[in-house]
């Protein structure tokens, strides 16, 4: 209570309070927390809020505060909630001294982020207004239940400031709250009240770890979102230290940890120990042998085998094991990919409806998983929503926007998020009214704040007493009186700060009139005199909006087109009406493109009596009831090509016919069609063979594929220069009935020695691509290559194999036509029983399922093509474990040493002993301890033997295999006999000290002012002490009083009183014994004294 006073209600942090409050504070919680322990609830309150006031009551003890920056302008209040009931808090911060655009987070309790709830029971929002510069964040909580009751925190940083506010929510009718799993663990607030306990149901809980020990690595991330963990770090550690019931074995000492995590393109290392150290082992990754290599490096120290992975990638996530035997030890590695982070963040998009909307972001990896949301929903591939990637970037795409696509939509990464918001504006219906009548145009913005201006035909349009403009909340309405054909066109509506408008045409409606002229030759009004036999032209004007139709009858007759001409006869009187055309025929789409569309059709059959001037067209996408107009001048050709259309998307297109009277009714819809382009051509078109009478032509996917995809690809083929002959193969012929999905194929029945061409091109939906073309033409004859053996480098050098495992040998040739494979052992032909041979066209192999001492040997590999021939040849050396050493003996013994001999074993294994093991035991333990390793000769002396003992040896030989199963034992035994040992103490001898006379610090020169006192200083050492003799000049100074010479355990000093500037001079010093002498020299200089001036210095 006291510590909610000081601090949450004057808007600080509690991470304010100064140390001494903060450890008096925890003291509290502690003597709070006992009291509960034992059973007393009130009397912890009551002790916790003496003890709290008695800290707020202290003179001088005033909390010193840090003091926040006031971004917010609106903090949310602490309130009373209904359960079941929906509540909205409200947060305002002023950005106008931002320079970006403020973080915020809502909290529960101390720690956990409300933004990873969204959903339906959380719903956040947020908006900003341009005018004031103040962003509006809202948290609504749907129905609210218990759970929702406790303390809350609001938090907003920008760069380098930050604010915080609290608040609380009560439940009314939620009677108890205990520590629920969205709270703070250290939230005691709600127990310093006596409530009534209330019964729940018990949850069923869920076992994460249980989800992720059976789920397989790549679906982590995905089980960490659902079920809240936002550290998957924390995660991957826990899977780490997860204790595991250890399964009793003999052969492991210390097992694989249950879990290893590595980032990616670092190494691991993985570590058992063993019983046994002369156990084999092996490791294997998902149940696969691995083998050595510079990737997976074995090692083998004492009693540890190691498992070192370098450079770890995606593929090396995965299941291992070391295998002893019958035993096992499991692990799991993690690789975890650095964090993809968000480079390009997401923009605020302001659409039409039916408009088309797309989301980029770009991110710090290529090929990178992002996770599209709305709203807290994911969004799945569908109808409605499209993802695309190119690289870095990512996009969202809406094909159609509507109402229901307003909202926030977010991005995620395994390093970084990123939002932005929809606004889906509804277009202006378009208006079609008659003279004189009022036209209205309403438009509906985001905000009732955004002003606007009304834009005729790109010309702003200017209030007057007939045109009137209202803004009233977020309707902009443009209201037109008493309407004129003047006022007819497309009307633009402007946001101010928008790039963005909303267009609607108004049409005018005026009725039909016929303008007859009366002048000339008419007798009567609407009555004409001609001469029968005689042509008459007659040229009626007539008007209205939209153009009328018009229709020429005579008497009750209609005049057709295509109908007898009129003969005039006298007294004829008639009425001529013209009228628009049939709407045209045959609407077809003949090609499409990547976004293009080409749409051909007929002319109507009747032009309505006048000539066709041109036509119309229109499109929409299927499903949709909006025509949207392709031209607006009069296109006059019979075929078109429709621009501007999206990939992957149907169409329908219709026209219209125009005459000089007006436009036809508008044709059938043509049928659905599609924009999606062939893919580009080919790449790296190249011949992989050429045989007498095929070859076999290779090449790459083309660079440029498309939303079509690839069904396959043509290939065709011809004479070099085709086309200009009639000669067979001179045109493209195509040498595959269906695509083929490989990317080669083998073009058979070429005729020998010609010439041929070749080409491929790529098949899909939208048809053929461009052909990949060879530079050259191909000539088609059997290519005579000299048998070539490749020997593989391991082969090069004895091949040698234990008994008992297999050999399996690939070596590759070359050689064509196809060679003959022939295999010998010493010179002898191969014995298919022993060894498998199996030969293709470019390789043979030699196999062995168990090899045995027999099969070592010399085998030769004969490779030959009529009369050429290659030979190569290796050596298989098949060994085991050597026998033991024989006839050991012990050749002679002196004081603790034991000379040994031996022969070598009579059986090596077939290998070369690499050396032999000697082991000493004395018969009182009858414990063996090893003497020497890797021994190479067949004799060695024993030494620090223990005297009294009786010893007896043994010794085991040594090869590539190993030790041999069996010891040679020593025939004889060596006894270590007590003896008497007397000790003979070296004589003393005297060190001579005696040394010659040396300086072990010089004299310095020195420079001193007349009239002052100095003294000059050395070193000497030497044995007998030396005669120390002063010079100056090279004359020794005797007893002048002028100098006082000392001599203090071998520190020389001469001092000198006031010199005069006749002192100056060489100094020197020797030291004279019978062993020697040494001198040092330095010089002294004595300076005149510089008379002081009282006045100073004096210028000029």
């Amino acid at each position: 209570v006291w510590m909610h006073r000081l601090y949450v209600e004057s808007e600080k942090p509690v991470c304010a309070c100064p140390p001494a409050h903060r450890t008096f504070v925890s003291i509290t919680l502690v003597v709070y927390m006992y009291n509960i322990i034992m059973g007393s609830v009130n009397n912890a309150a009551l002790t916790c809020v003496h003890l709290l006031s008695s800290l707020a009551a202290t003179p001088g003890t005033e909390p010193e505060m840090t003091e926040l920056s006031g971004l917010f302008v609106e903090k949310p209040q602490s309130t009373i909630a209904i359960k079941g009931k929906d509540i909205t808090f409200v947060a305002k911060v002023d950005s106008s001294t931002l320079l970006r655009k403020p973080a915020l987070k809502w909290l529960k309790g101390k720690w956990l982020d409300l933004g990873s709830k969204a959903g339906k029971h959380l719903q956040f929002k947020e908006s900003y207004d341009r005018d004031s510069k103040i962003y509006t964040y809202e948290m609504k909580i749907v129905k609210v239940v218990d759970g929702d009751a406790g303390g809350y925190r609001c938090e907003v940083t920008a760069k380098d400031k930050c604010d915080s506010c609290t608040f609380d929510i009560t439940v009314e009718g939620s009677f108890s709250r205990g520590p629920k799993e969205d709270e703070g663990e250290l939230d005691f607030s709600g127990l310093l009240k006596k409530r009534e306990k209330k019964q729940e149901e018990p949850k069923e809980e869920v076992d994460v770890w249980s989800i992720l020990k059976k789920a397989k690595p790549c679906d982590y991330e995905k089980i960490a979102f659902q079920y809240g963990i936002t550290d998957l770090r924390g995660m991957l550690k826990r899977l780490k230290k997860m204790k595991v019931e250890p399964k009793k074995c003999d052969a492991f000492l210390k097992k694989l940890e249950a879990a290893y995590s590595v980032d990616k393109g670092k190494k691991i290392q993985l570590t058992v120990e063993v019983a046994n150290p002369d156990a084999q082992i092996k490791w294997l990754k998902n149940g696969t042998e691995i083998k050595p290599s510079a990737k997976y490096v074995f090692e083998s120290v004492g009693n540890k085998r190691k498992l070192t992975i370098n450079k770890c990638t995606l593929a090396d996530d995965a299941a291992y094991e070391c295998v002893i035997g019958e035993d096992k030890s499991f692990t799991e590695v993690f690789v975890k990919e650095p964090p993809v982070t968000i480079t390009k963040l997401l923009d605020d998009l302001h659409v039409v409806v039916e408009d088309k909307v797309e989301f980029e972001v770009e991110v710090s990896e290529e090929g990178a998983n992002v996770k599209w949301m709305k709203d807290g929903v994911e969004l799945a591939r569908d109808g409605k929503y499209r993802f695309k990637k190119d690289g870095k970037k990512h996009w969202l795409i809406i094909n159609e926007a509507s109402k229901e696509d307003i909202g926030m939509y977010y991005v995620f990464t395994n390093g970084g998020e990123s939002k932005a918001e929809l606004e889906v504006l509804q277009s202006i219906a378009d208006l079609t009214v008659k003279a004189a009548e009022q036209a209205i145009f309403k438009c509906e913005v985001s905000d009732e704040k955004v002003t606007g201006k009304w834009y005729k035909d790109g010309v702003e349009v200017k209030a007057s007493n007939r045109i009137k403009m209202v803004h009233i909340g977020r309707i902009h309405k443009l209201t037109i009186d008493d309407v004129k054909a003047e006022d007819a066109g497309d009307y633009t509506f402007v946001p101010d700060g928008y790039a963005l408008s909303l267009s609607a045409k108004l049409n005018f409606l005026d009725p039909p009139k016929i303008h007859l002229d009366t002048t000339g030759s008419m007798v009567n009004k609407n009555t004409i005199i001609v001469v029968a036999g005689n042509k008459l032209r007659l040229d009626v004007e007539i008007s209205g909006e939209p153009a009328p139709t018009v229709c020429w009858t005579k008497g009750d007759n209609v005049r057709k087109c295509c109908g007898p001409a009129w003969t005039l006869t006298p007294n004829s009187s008639f009425l001529v009406s013209p009228d628009v055309p049939d709407p045209p025929e045959g609407v077809k789409c003949m090609g499409v493109g990547e976004d293009t569309a080409t749409i051909i059709w007929e002319p109507p059959k009747f032009d309505g009596g006048s000539p066709i001037k041109g036509y119309l067209m229109e499109r929409k996408k299927v499903g949709s009831s909006r025509w949207t107009k392709l031209n607006f001048d009069i296109y006059e050709s019979t075929s078109y090509e429709a621009k501007k259309m999206i990939e992957g998307v149907l169409y329908e297109m219709r026209v219209f016919a125009v005459n000089g009277i007006g436009v036809s009714q508008p044709s059938c819809s043509s049928k659905p069609f599609m924009p999606i382009a062939p893919t580009s051509e080919p790449t790296r078109l190249t011949v992989d063979d050429v045989m007498d009478s095929a070859c076999m032509l290779k090449w790459r996917p083309p660079d440029k594929i498309g939303a079509g995809g690839i069904d396959g690809y043509i290939i065709e083929y011809r004479k070099e220069g085709g086309g200009h002959t009639q000669e067979a193969y001179t045109e493209w012929i195509q040498a595959n009935s269906e695509p083929v999905e490989k990317n080669s194929y083998t073009v058979r029945g070429l005729p020998t020695g010609e010439k041929m061409e070749f080409r491929v091109m790529a098949v899909n939906i939208a048809g053929r691509s461009p052909p990949a073309v060879m530079a050259q033409p191909v000539t088609i004859r059997e290519i005579i290559e000299q048998p070539h053996i490749r020997l593989p480098r391991h082969l090069r050098t004895k091949y040698v194999r234990k008994v008992g495992e297999k050999i399996n040998l690939v070596i590759p040739f070359q050689g064509k036509p196809r060679p003959v494979v022939n295999w010998f052992k010493d010179d002898e032909p191969l014995d298919p029983k022993k060894v498998s041979v199996r030969t293709t066209e470019v390789d043979t192999i030699l196999f062995i399922r168990s090899a045995e001492r027999d099969h070592s040997g010399t085998y030769t590999l004969s490779v030959q093509i009529e009369n050429m021939e290659d030979k190569a040849s290796f050596e298989i050396r098949v060994v085991e474990k050597p026998g033991p050493p024989l006839a050991v003996r012990v050749t002679d013994v002196w004081g603790f040493n034991a000379a040994l001999e031996w022969k070598p074993p009579k059986d090596n294994g077939n290998s070369d002993i690499s050396g032999y093991i000697i082991q000493k035991a004395d018969k009182k333990t009858k414990e063996w301890f090893m003497v020497y390793e890797h021994n190479r000769r067949p004799n060695c002396t024993v030494s620090d033997l223990v005297m009294g003992n009786e010893y007896v040896f043994r010794i085991f030989s040594e090869n590539i295999c190993g030790l041999s199963d069996e010891a040679g034992l020593s025939k004889n035994t060596a006894v270590i006999a007590k003896t008497g040992l007397a000790y003979n103490r070296p004589p003393y001898k005297e060190k001579d000290l005696n040394t010659s006379p040396k300086f072990t610090q010089p004299l310095q020169d020195r420079s001193v002012i007349a009239g002052y006192s100095t003294a000059i200083s050395c070193s000497v050492r030497g044995r007998p002490k030396p005669k120390i003799i002063w010079m100056k000049n090279k004359t020794i100074i005797g007893e002048d009083p002028k100098y006082l010479m000392q001599n203090n355990q071998g520190v020389l000093t001469l001092h000198i009183r006031k010199p005069s500037l006749f002192d100056g001079g060489n100094y020197s010093c020797k030291a004279v014994n019978e062993l020697g002498e040494d001198v040092v020299e330095c010089k002294l200089e004595v300076r005149g004294a510089t008379p002081v001036s009282v006045h100073g210095d004096s210028k000029g």
